[in-house]
């Protein structure tokens, strides 16, 4: 019996490549509409209105070629793979806290001139691991001692490394995306929620007494933002500026918008307009009829992604695969909420469509297994297809 991948394979799926362009695309667009009324008055990026959107063309550049390159390379190989990825994610992470990083952020590193995040790239790398691990010890994987807890372990301590940069959003949603592998991987339900509350617990009264016992820690920053969320006018000028000035360009925007490259808050109202609070710009020139029109494209997008995943014939590809789509739904969410003020702001990216090299690389790297995977559920298909019409002459 041949292995998932080899033989003659099939071909991607064109409709999810396609959706995954236009969203490259727009993303194009809105960083464009949402930076160029700013570089192109600043001496700092050289008076260039194209200054974040030659950056952005490029790391799309280098997406695009990474995502076909991906795609070509038959997806069974990554269960291999995905050893040495994690490792050198791993050791990125680990140099990250002792970086000087870019903006005061210490969660980039600075690599040939160009700023890296190396969570970006964990995200991808713990859901090859999960895969992997789930698909190899299959029972076992749902006895507590030699199943779930090695993965929590190896994923909390990532998770731990990403905390100490500090970066909760992108903590929140390694842990949470890693959680909707476990479920999928057929983990013990009991186990799992019993544990989460545990390390829960535990981890919210470590926090708690190292709180009471450093009431300035990071200068009461992150404490004010949550409270912000909670009640933005109790800091307008400051902690709630952002959700602020965010929610006036959801009014502004109204019905229709104000016609795309026309927001009022991108001319140095909003901060980093063109990278966290894309969604508001979008919001701002495009209106409640083109916002719902963006979401439902997104939401159709990760239902091709999960259809695409659910009918991989080999537990692996599927594996991966939800874990991608719930990568990017997480994400999605967490960034649409927030700015929105549903939620707090964790300062995550809106995935395709926020300025940022590393996220946009790597989930076109994750799209490019995913239509990996695609190119063996087609291949399947149609040899599946033949022998139902060889059977059929047979009986003829």
């Amino acid at each position: 019996m041949k292995n998932p991948g080899s033989g003659q394979r099939g071909t991607p799926d064109f409709l999810l490549l396609i959706m995954t362009l236009l969203l490259v695309g727009f993303g194009l667009v809105m960083v464009f509409s949402a930076s160029s009324s700013m570089t192109v008055v600043s001496k700092k990026f050289g008076y260039d209105a194209l200054y974040f959107t030659k950056r952005q063309i490029m790391w799309a550049g280098l997406g695009t070629l990474a995502m076909l390159v991906l795609m070509n390379i038959p997806y069974e190989r990554y269960k291999k793979w995905f050893a040495p990825f994690l490792l050198f994610t791993v050791i990125l992470l680990i140099i990250v806290p002792f970086s000087k990083g870019i903006n005061g952020a210490s969660s980039w590193l600075l690599i040939g001139g160009m700023g890296v995040q190396p969570t970006e790239f964990a995200k991808l790398a713990v859901i090859l691991y999960l895969a992997a691990i789930i698909t190899k010890k299959q029972e076992k994987f749902r006895e507590f001692k030699r199943g779930l807890l090695p993965v929590m372990i190896v994923v909390g301590f990532i998770a731990g490394l990403i905390m100490l940069q500090p970066d909760l959003g992108s903590c929140a949603i390694l842990v949470m995306c890693a959680t909707a592998v476990l479920i999928a991987g057929g983990a013990n339900l009991k186990q799992l929620l019993l544990t989460a509350c545990a390390v829960t617990g535990v981890g919210a009264l470590g926090f708690s007494l190292y709180l009471l016992a450093h009431p300035d820690f990071d200068g009461g920053y992150r404490m004010a933002r949550f409270t912000a969320f909670i009640d933005p006018f109790s800091d307008p000028e400051n902690y709630g500026l952002q959700l602020l000035r965010s929610l006036e360009a959801f009014g502004h925007g109204g019905l229709t918008g104000t016609g795309l490259g026309n927001s009022v808050q991108k001319l140095f109202y909003l901060p980093y307009a063109y990278n966290d609070f894309i969604f508001a710009v979008i919001a701002e020139e495009l209106g409640f009829i083109g916002t719902t029109l963006f979401i439902l494209f997104f939401l159709l997008f990760l239902l091709r992604a999960l259809v695409v995943s659910l009918r991989c014939p080999d537990p692996y590809g599927t594996l991966v695969g939800v874990g991608l789509v719930s990568l990017i739904g997480i994400q999605a969410l967490i960034n649409m909420g927030g700015v929105s003020g549903a939620i707090p702001i964790t300062g995550v990216t809106l995935p395709f469509i926020s300025y940022g090299g590393s996220s946009l690389l790597s989930l076109m790297m994750g799209m490019g297994i995913l239509l990996s995977i695609s190119r063996e559920y087609n291949r399947s298909g149609r040899s599946s297809q033949r022998t139902r019409e060889t059977e059929r002459r047979s009986g003829r």
